[in-house]
């Protein structure tokens, strides 16, 4: 069999591209108008929206597996895994970008916001009572395994997610990073860390800006899977900034606070440490987002500025970030004026949603398919532990993210405006290398390669990869095709001492 351009192809025929018969056949009943009833606060809010949820991906499979049969009766079902996979997840996503599922999901947070303003939604209550977000997603994981009958097989522990749990080590414990670190510097929530090569080879170091999502220790996770090493082998000097979890008392912090305060004293001490008036910054996700906003404002500091899956611009709708975020939908400011900072797990729970036939499906059955094989497993349960070492967000840089740049696309129109200056992207000079994931279902690459027509940069290059949003950091192709390359261009571009 091979695939191209939307079609299956089997012993030279064509048939009919899948995704085009989803878009015919499939039907979906998201109970859209029954009451939420339930008396306990808690129950009134996401257990509701998954119920509903996991319905409509219950038509979505059961239609999928009508076509696939239709298509290929006689097919062996593990040579069409792939497509069987590519389809249901096509029309699952059809159902995510629905305006009966944007009412739906706008419902239901409005109901989570209502109840936690009214003193009825307590997460420690909510805890005891096994209501938390986590539980609703483990429970959506093992109705999931209900869909898809291979998937009956599997552990227990996959379901539960007790293999993968998250470690309560402190945020900046050398055990989740696989090279040995310094604190060089702290500012709370604040810590720099220094990587230090064998042979330091260029004058100016690599700082790099992760996003205030999750923990940056993903980018160090093994030592075959790490960003860090691929620099450090290339002879750079690595500082990674470590943004820490905040708490109550940091809910005030703004984005500019962020950008302009705690990210430029970062890139002083560097600069200051390094005897070098400027640096190279590599910003990921949200982290390129704000490493974008500091070039602007402090070009002369910025000697290259690199981009993984940074988002740029934001009024596309080839996410569903873009789509959900929209003020009709997410209501920001209500969110943020109940619960202070951005609960971590509400983050984690809205990530998952996006991808649901990956995240509670395919990835199931891979792990079952691969219970032997310990690299496999070791990798997995690494990935997990990360993307489970959840984090909130500061409740003011949040709602500053959201409105500015989700609801109102203010960056690329020189209406972003941190601490009294506007951020102009023309002001960005300096060589920039652009690096996006064609499967990156959190930023589009289109986001991020919108930078390049509205910066001064005479040098601008892109590198692109067939994976993900993590897979761009941690993937294998990343690490044996990209790094080398992004790791070279950094290079030919900085000072050998």
């Amino acid at each position: 069999m091979l695939r191209g351009n939307g079609y299956s192809v089997l012993n030279g025929n064509a048939v009919q591209p899948f995704r085009q018969r989803v878009r015919n056949h499939t039907q979906f009943e998201p109970c859209m108008n029954q009451p939420i009833d339930e008396s306990n606060a808690t129950d009134r809010t996401w257990p509701p929206l998954v119920e509903c949820w996991t319905q409509a991906v219950k038509h979505a499979a059961e239609n999928a597996h009508q076509l696939q049969r239709a298509s290929h009766p006689n097919a062996d079902p593990t040579t069409h895994r792939r497509q069987w996979f590519d389809l249901w997840g096509q029309a699952t996503e059809s159902y995510l970008r629905s305006s009966e599922f944007l009412k739906l999901l706008k419902r239901h947070i409005d109901t989570l916001i209502a109840a936690k303003l009214a003193g009825d939604f307590d997460p420690a209550d909510a805890r005891a009572k096994g209501k938390t977000l986590s539980d609703d997603v483990r429970a959506l994981s093992m109705s999931f395994g209900q869909l898809f009958p291979e998937t009956k097989a599997l552990p227990n522990r996959i379901h539960t997610g007790d293999a993968c749990a998250a470690t309560p080590d402190a945020p900046g414990n050398a055990s989740k990073w696989a090279t040995s670190f310094e604190v060089v510097y702290e500012e709370t929530p604040l810590k720099l860390l220094h990587f230090k090569p064998r042979h330091a080879r260029f004058a100016e170091p690599v700082l790099i800006c992760f996003a205030l999502v999750n923990r940056p220790y993903i980018l160090d996770l093994k030592a075959n899977r790490s960003v860090v090493r691929r620099l450090l082998d290339r002879g750079f000097d690595v500082y990674v900034i470590d943004w820490g979890s905040p708490d109550e008392s940091d809910s005030a912090l703004r984005l500019e606070d962020y950008v302009c305060s705690m990210l430029n004293n970062a890139v002083d001490f560097v600069c200051q440490r390094s005897r070098t008036p400027r640096l190279s910054l590599l910003g990921y996700c949200m982290g390129g987002t704000m490493s974008t906003l500091y070039a602007a404002l402090h070009p002369e500091r910025i000697g290259n500025l690199i981009l993984m899956a940074a988002p740029i611009e934001f009024d596309g709708e080839d996410g569903l970030l873009n789509l959900w975020a929209r003020p009709e939908t997410f209501d920001v400011d209500g969110l943020i004026d109940a619960f202070g900072n951005c609960p971590g797990e509400f983050l984690q729970f809205v990530f998952q949603l996006m991808k649901p036939v990956q995240n509670f499906a395919e990835k199931q059955l891979s792990f079952m398919e691969n219970a032997n094989d310990a690299q496999f497993l070791d990798d997995f349960a690494t990935i997990e532990r990360w993307s489970n070492d959840t984090i909130p967000i500061a409740g003011e840089t949040f709602r500053d993210f959201v409105s500015m740049l989700y609801q109102e696309d203010r960056l690329v129109n020189n209406q972003m405006v941190l601490a009294g200056e506007t951020i102009r992207l023309a002001a960005i000079a300096c060589p920039i290398l652009l690096l996006v994931a064609q499967r990156d279902h959190l930023v589009p690459p289109e986001s991020t390669l919108a930078i390049k027509e509205r910066v001064s940069s005479q040098d601008v290059t892109s590198l692109s990869i067939e994976a993900g949003h993590i897979g761009l950091a941690v993937g294998s192709q990343a690490q044996r095709n990209l790094w080398p390359l992004a790791a070279e261009w950094i290079a030919s571009h900085s000072t050998k001492r």
